[in-house]
């Protein structure tokens, strides 16, 4: 079984994320409060409970431009992974229900978005 689901928008890259730690001590902790929460609003809808763990997550980054590298683009897993959580599409993000994370990229100036797709590993 495979599920998919597509998150608005961009999140924030890792230059961003240090970036907002470096302002102040809390301010990682509302940003990554603030994306985790918008990964599991988009997660609504989503059928709670219906993998078998471990699962195989493949992320595709559709930014707006080709500006960010790869390496930074893909930090926003921690976001993904832990509003799949939030949401109860996943039991937890641990290796037991994470098998493998693969990224892709992507450009889409009018639409930038994360796709998720998660499928039950074999």
């Amino acid at each position: 079984m495979q599920l998919e689901i597509t998150i608005e928008g961009e999140l924030p890259d890792l230059n961003e994320i240090i970036a907002i730690a470096k302002k102040h001590p809390k301010a990682y902790a509302k940003a990554k409060s603030m994306h985790t929460e918008a990964v599991a609003w988009g997660c609504a809808g989503v059928p709670k409970g219906q993998l078998k763990m471990p699962v195989d997550v493949t992320c595709t980054w559709v930014t707006k431009n080709l500006r960010k590298d790869p390496d930074n683009v893909s930090a926003g897993i921690k976001f993904v992974l832990d509003g799949l959580v939030q949401a109860g599409v996943l039991p937890g993000d641990g290796r037991k229900q994470i098998s493998s994370i693969s990224h892709r990229f992507g450009v889409d100036k009018l639409n930038p978005r994360v796709e998720i797709v998660l499928t039950e590993a074999v």
